[in-house]
């Protein structure tokens, strides 16, 4: 992907959960080696992959560092505030203009004055337009997305740029050619906006990155000095609810339509992908306007406020910018035609054999294989099957395919252990076990084996009578022995060990008969050989007692044969 493009991943924090490519409307994701990195080429910056991923591996490009940079460089630097800051941001107006002034802006405007700008400018639009359905400009992400997945409606959209590039366009012609822009706001496809016409928005922050660069300046959101400066040149009236669901229509209404213009909103980019689609097939007999935004409720729940906001606190806040005495801007003063950023995503095309091909590699051989589950992040399994092909998925999670993977090689293994062994749940019942525990269990049990594989479902404490042991695992949770336990006119070792905490545990156990008779077999063959050394040292240490005490008598003799004489 591009090195500098507004999202990028961390490799090292990214977990394998592919939440990010389930929440994707485009799928401008690729995975390798587990790792999902953004498609820069197929992204509308919409930021879900963002706002979703559950180990913030997704990151925002900072551009705290530039507009630092710009205002160290001696121009003149204004901030072009995005109006969601009523319902985002918990301060007043001279709160606002007096943090931002103190990091050194020049001067702090509303982009609610570019949007009032934008609806004066749609309304003469509409009120020439002919039949047809006809789509605004204010959101960035909407525009990309026509502009690279279906381009056949490029056509359709309202030729003026957005409110903040109208915005930026306002305060150079107000201010000067040569001051520079700053747009601060929650979207991140602004990024873009300010990538690719640098020379009217400088750069874009979010209102988290705001929050952090006031934070390392030491300026307090809530207790920062506020300036006697209100937002310039002036204040807004209805651009104010641009952030709003439906807050455009109501700009574009206080200018005045023709009779018969049908208003429509749409948030939400999946929502309006479908919109798109339902529009190719109908017949539209008059003028349709759609307001779409990206982000389902509004600009208000962009995603990078910077923390959790309330919809309800967010909407009020908003509601309350709205100046309805000041009078709608009735002829558009500034008209910034549209640019289109996003080149058109290359659509791969493959047959229906390499699809197959493909579908082969994760175990889908029949129509019944596919079962849609959406575990992989795609919606149907040739839609994942296609991503194979275009080298943006790895088998690995097809989720199906795993499992059945990973049920084989535990099988195998099983198999292959000479040991009994059985998997079973808190209810005792088996889950899987093996052909050498049917066969220590009895002959009955071995023929049940053959009848039902694993023995799934039967109850383990009636096959062997130790239900006290086997419920004790999971009540304690730690692992139990059991050495020479009688089982019939057997003999059997067992260790069972918890596997999933209170859920699941397993069982080892094996017949020990053999190696225990055979020992016996040992110990009295050597008790009997012992006995037998016993009777031999007992006989020979009697027939030494004898010679001794025949030897004694003799010598005795002798001794008194040869002693002097007794009287």
């Amino acid at each position: 992907m591009k090195k500098n493009y507004p999202i990028y991943t961390i490799k090292q924090e990214c977990q394998d959960c592919y939440k990010c490519v389930r929440a994707c409307p485009v799928k401008a994701i690729r995975v390798e080696e587990g790792h999902a990195a953004v498609i820069a080429e197929n992204c509308v910056a919409c930021g879900m992959c963002y706002t979703v991923c559950p180990t913030h591996a997704k990151h925002v490009r900072s551009d705290i560092e530039k507009a630092k940079s710009l205002i160290g460089s001696g121009a003149k630097v204004y901030a072009s505030v995005a109006p969601s800051w009523a319902g985002i941001l918990d301060c007043s107006v001279s709160r606002l203009v007096g943090m931002l002034k103190k990091l050194g802006f020049a001067g702090v405007s509303e982009t609610a004055l570019g949007a009032q700008q934008v609806s004066a400018v749609t309304a003469e639009f509409l009120n020439q337009a002919e039949p047809g359905v006809y789509f605004s400009s204010a959101c960035p992400v909407c525009v990309d997305y026509i502009s690279r997945y279906t381009p056949e409606l490029k056509k359709y959209i309202v030729p003026y740029s957005s409110p903040a590039l109208t915005h930026a366009e306002l305060l150079k012609k107000t201010f000067g050619e040569d001051i520079k822009v700053v747009f601060i706001g929650p979207c991140i496809a602004k990024k873009n906006e300010s990538d690719t016409q640098e020379d009217l928005i400088a750069a874009a922050i979010t209102f988290e990155e705001l929050k952090k660069w006031l934070f390392e300046e030491g300026i307090d959101l809530l207790n920062s000095p506020q300036s006697s400066e209100g937002f310039v040149p002036e204040k807004s009236s209805d651009g104010a609810v641009y952030p709003l669901e439906g807050g455009m229509l109501r700009s574009i209404r206080r200018n005045g339509l023709k009779d018969g213009v049908k208003l429509i909103t749409v948030t939400g980019l999946k929502n309006f992908c479908k919109t798109l689609q339902a529009l190719k097939e109908q017949n539209i007999d008059r003028v349709c306007f759609v307001e779409c935004l990206a982000c389902e409720g509004g600009c208000i729940k962009g995603p990078c406020p910077g923390g959790e906001v309330s919809t309800l606190n967010a909407f009020l806040g908003v509601e309350k910018q709205f100046d309805e005495s000041i009078p709608p801007v009735k002829q558009a003063k500034y008209k910034v035609p549209l640019v289109f950023g996003g080149a058109v995503a290359p659509e791969k095309k493959f047959t229906e054999e390499e699809i197959l091909s493909a579908l082969a590699k994760v175990g889908k051989f029949t129509a019944d294989d596919e079962i849609n589950c959406d575990g992989c992040g795609y919606n149907t399994c040739r839609n994942f099957a296609h991503a194979l092909l275009e080298g943006k998925a790895e088998p690995a999670m097809c989720v199906s395919y795993m499992r059945k993977r990973a049920s084989r090689k535990a099988n195998a293994i099983l198999r292959c252990i000479p040991s009994g062994v059985v998997i079973f749940d808190n209810n005792l019942e088996i889950i899987e076990s093996n052909q050498p525990f049917a066969k220590i269990a009895g002959a009955d049990i071995e023929e049940l084996f053959e009848q039902i594989p694993g023995l799934k479902g039967a109850a383990l404490g009636k096959i062997l009578p130790f239900e006290m042991i086997f419920k004790r695992i999971f009540k304690d949770g730690k692992e139990i022995h059991k050495e020479r336990i009688p089982f019939g006119k057997k003999l059997l070792d067992m260790t069972i060990f918890p596997i999933e905490e209170g859920q699941t545990a397993g069982l080892i156990v094996q017949d020990v008969t053999k190696s225990e008779l055979h020992r016996e077999i040992i110990a009295q063959k050597a008790q009997e050989v012992l006995r037998k050394n016993i009777l031999a040292v007992q006989e020979v240490a009697g027939r030494l007692g004898e010679n001794i005490a025949e030897t004694e008598i003799i010598l005795n003799y002798i001794t008194e044969g040869f002693g002097p004489e007794k009287k």
